[in-house]
Formats: C-alpha cells, structure tokens, sequence
C-alpha cells in the first residue's frame, strides 16, 4: 500500500526531475548566436587578400526562421567594429565575416580591411543587435590552435 505522502513526494520528485530536462526558452527557440572565429589564418600573415580572409568569425542562426542581420555588429576586444549590410541568414545556415575584400554571397559578407582584426594570441569576438543589445561573446586565449569554437 502506498501512503499518500509517499505519492506526493514520488509525484514531485518525478515533476521536478521532468522540470530540469526542459530546454531553456532560449535554447528551445534558437539563437543567433557566434559559432566559430578562425583567428589565425593558415601561412604567414602577409596582409594579402586571401590571407585576410582566411581570417574569419562564423554567424549561426540556429532558430527555425530567416533573420535579417541588417545593422548587426561585430566588435574586437580592441574596438574594431563590423557592421552588417542587408543580409538574410536563412533557418539553421551560417555566414562567415571574413576580414578582407570580397562580394557578399550566400554565407560570406566581407570586412573589407587590409589588416588582421583578431589576435593570434587572445581575443573577444561580441555580437549584437542593431539596436545595440548584446547577442552573443566568444573570448579565446591559446596560441596552440588556429579557431575556436564557440
């Protein structure tokens, strides 16, 4: 026979544990959120082009909507700031912010710099808004890889 305030203990046992696998809101919805930065492009670092953007930071939209990125920004930890153009970033797709020159393409926008952005050695990488409110941040310091996942 089970006592009743065993039942109850059981049942808001089983509820709770029900309660911590729940996905967060955030996580249930999907985020725009940083996925990659690739800080230390492969070779020397001789400033050309293609050298430039082999230096890349990568954009997820993990929602289950396009997302325009229309004013979006990409900081440095120095203060070097990206500013997104008009750019759809589809459901589940990612789009690479490559430091150099180039022509916006499907998952590729451009920096358009003639110098490095991100440290070889230790960076943040922070995301936001259009209207300024903060997405997301990546910090890396290790010189023993070239990327970091976020």
């Amino acid at each position: 026979m089970i006592r009743p305030r065993m039942l109850v203990a059981a049942v808001a046992t089983a509820a709770a544990s029900a309660v911590a696998l729940l996905p967060t809101q955030a996580q249930a919805a999907g985020s725009i959120h940083l996925y990659k930065v690739y800080y230390d492009s492969p070779g020397s670092d001789t400033r050309s082009n293609s050298s430039l953007n082999a230096e890349y930071v990568q954009i997820k939209n993990s929602t289950s909507s396009a997302v325009q990125l229309k004013g979006y920004t990409l900081r440095d930890a120095t203060g070097y700031k990206f500013t997104f153009p008009s750019y759809r970033i589809s459901a589940g797709k990612t789009v690479k912010v490559h430091t150099g020159r180039g022509s916006t393409s499907a998952g590729h926008v451009y920096w358009g710099r003639g110098s490095y952005v991100w440290n070889n050695d230790k960076d943040t990488a922070t995301l936001r808004t259009a209207s300024g409110t903060f997405r997301d941040s990546c910090s890396y310091n290790s010189t023993r890889y070239d990327y970091k996942m976020c």
